[in-house]
């Protein structure tokens, strides 16, 4: 064994020290407590501190006997005069299954320590701490033992592999965030009286060691038969939770309310049979499923009826708005010009995209196609080539957003244009002033709360006017529902999906371009009655089948068919 020099705290002292190699194999379990193939319990072995290799080359000589060199075995070592001097790495590179883990911070040794425990099906740790290392760093290295060791003490991992969906009432355990829907499904969820639990997803990520052990504390205790999310949020990007939840056998429902292929593309380790995912937008079934995701299934959004509701039940306004703006054509919504701006700003996107990325806006704005991307390799081959040459998928996502969003603003505009002439109240961001600056052809508000805004300003208009997203060209949004709920008249563009909704003329009535809009405003203007007949048509479809209750029970039903 070579003899190591270190220094620490301005002392310097060699290794293996006194008693030599004998003290460093002092510290192993005998070779009947090591792990065995005709072990009751299998172990992974966790070497907290190497040495000069005395006791690596013994856990290493158990193991081969035991398993031969299919084995796997966990280093933990974050001092960098010793390895250099011992040279453990090349001297055991034979042996593919040892993992080496050398990072200075514990929590991110503890996070590579528990994915490799979810590699290995939830093997307890045998964590085996070389004393000598305490005088190196008794903080860390006694830290990286005691998670080790609770783990081992817990067995959490066969206790998680209950039978899921067995009794009548299913369990959600909910990843929560700042996504707006998420209320929503919690209060369906509540007055269902559907049980569940939230855990926070923390801004670092859920691959932070405190998340993992929240996860699996709150799973231990509630015994969730699936877990859910909105738009993957939580869910990271290297895998860590998607592992995890497929070594526990316990599904992921994830509801993708925007452009799931804006946000999957940032996650290829994510396919799994434990998730399925939801999408709001029925197009994007075959792609998701040709992106090797197994269970995708078709949800559209709803509306919470407990909130937007005719204004009379409505608890009392506290929003104002000026009697003079009351039965106007009114719209709410972004200018995207900011969105696009700052978009192009942070993003690495090279300069021939940048040169034409208005000519292919408008290109993608008036195609059929769903992805920028077939867009692209469809309409501007030599443009593709500059997309696929971007440094990373990254850049590439935020060019496809730039162009959805530039799209959005050009036909938003457009629509927004052909209301001009009955003088629109627009509430919105400031851009709205750099797309108008004529602004005696309209009103102005400022952006309204989705939540306490909102269901007080639909009531207060004529016509309440919707331009639809262009990363949306088949589905409806969120406006489709919540203005008919307040009992309120829409005007919106048409978009294939809503046929399977409302029943198109009675239910819903829809422009196919701004000159029909115009038409179609003239028209219900002029009729009053009309407006009335379709909301309430409208509203009775949504309450017997468009509310978050309805979601929430197909989500369900959905989930107990596929894993149950």
């Amino acid at each position: 064994m070579p003899k190591i020099v270190v220094q620490r705290n301005g002392r310097e002292f060699s290794l293996p020290g006194s008693g030599g190699v004998e003290r460093e194999l002092a510290f192993l379990p005998s070779v009947e407590e090591f792990p065995g193939p005709r072990k009751e319990k299998d172990f992974l072995p966790v070497l907290i501190g190497s040495g000069v290799g005395a006791a690596l080359a013994e856990i290493v000589r158990r193991l081969e006997d035991a398993y031969g060199r299919s084995f796997t075995l966990a280093v933990v070592d974050k001092e960098e005069d010793i390895s250099a001097q011992s040279r453990l790495e090349q001297r055991f590179s034979a042996y593919p299954g040892i993992r080496w883990l050398d990072s200075p911070d514990p929590a991110q040794t503890i996070n590579e320590l528990t994915r490799l425990q979810i590699e290995l099906g939830g093997a307890a740790f045998l964590p085996l701490l070389n004393p000598l290392y305490l005088r190196l760093d008794r903080i860390f290295y006694a830290q990286i033992q005691a998670a080790c060791t609770a783990s081992a003490r817990v067995n959490l991992w066969s206790r998680m592999r209950y039978a899921k969906f067995k009794d009548a009432d299913v369990r959600i355990l909910m990843l929560t965030s700042k996504y707006f829907l998420m209320g929503e499904i919690l209060s369906a969820c509540e007055r269902m009286g559907v049980q569940n639990r939230l855990l926070q997803v923390p801004e670092g990520g859920v691959g932070r060691n405190e998340f993992i052990e929240q996860f699996l504390a709150l799973a231990l205790e509630f015994k969730p038969d699936f877990v859910f999310t909105i738009n993957h949020l939580g869910v990271d990007r290297e895998g860590v939770l998607t592992d995890l939840l497929e070594k526990l056998r316990l599904p992921l429902a994830s509801w993708f309310v925007d452009n799931p292929h804006l946000i999957l593309y940032l996650y290829p380790r994510l396919k799994s049979s434990w998730t399925a995912l939801f999408t709001w937008d029925a197009d994007n079934i075959a792609s998701l499923r040709d992106f090797g995701f197994e269970h995708v299934h078709y949800l559209p959004l709803g509306t919470d009826l407990s909130r937007f509701q005719p204004l009379a039940a409505a608890s009392p306004a506290t929003f104002h708005l000026p009697s003079a703006w009351d039965g106007r054509i009114s719209f709410v919504g972004n200018s995207m010009v900011h969105k696009v701006m700052k978009r192009k700003e942070r993003s690495r996107i090279a300069q021939p995209l940048l040169d034409a990325y208005k000519e292919v806006a408008l290109g993608f704005m008036r195609s059929n196609e769903h992805s920028v991307s077939d867009f692209l390799a469809g309409a501007f081959p030599k443009l593709m080539e500059h997309f696929n040459n971007l440094p990373d998928t990254e850049t590439r996502l935020h060019y496809e957003t730039t162009i959805t969003w530039e799209a959005t603003r050009v036909y938003r505009l457009s629509c927004i244009q052909a209301m001009l002439p009955f003088n629109p109240l627009i509430a919105g961001d400031d851009g709205w002033f750099n797309l108008l600056p004529d602004v005696k052809k309209w009103h102005y508000h400022n952006e309204l709360n989705y939540y306490s805004d909102l269901p007080l300003f639909y009531p207060r208009a004529a016509i309440n006017f919707n331009s639809t997203s262009m990363q949306m060209k088949g589905a409806v949004n969120q406006r489709v529902f919540d203005v008919p709920a307040t009992a309120s008249f829409l005007l919106t563009d048409y978009r294939k999906q809503m046929e399977n909704l409302f029943e198109p003329g009675r239910e819903i009535i829809c422009y196919h371009s701004p000159d029909e809009a115009t038409h179609l405003v003239r028209e219900y203007l002029a009729r009053p009655s009309d407006r009335v007949a379709v909301t309430e048509a409208a509203r009775r479809r949504i309450i017997s089948e468009h509310s978050y209750e309805h979601r929430v029970t197909t989500l369900l039903g959905r989930m107990r068919e596929i894993y149950g």
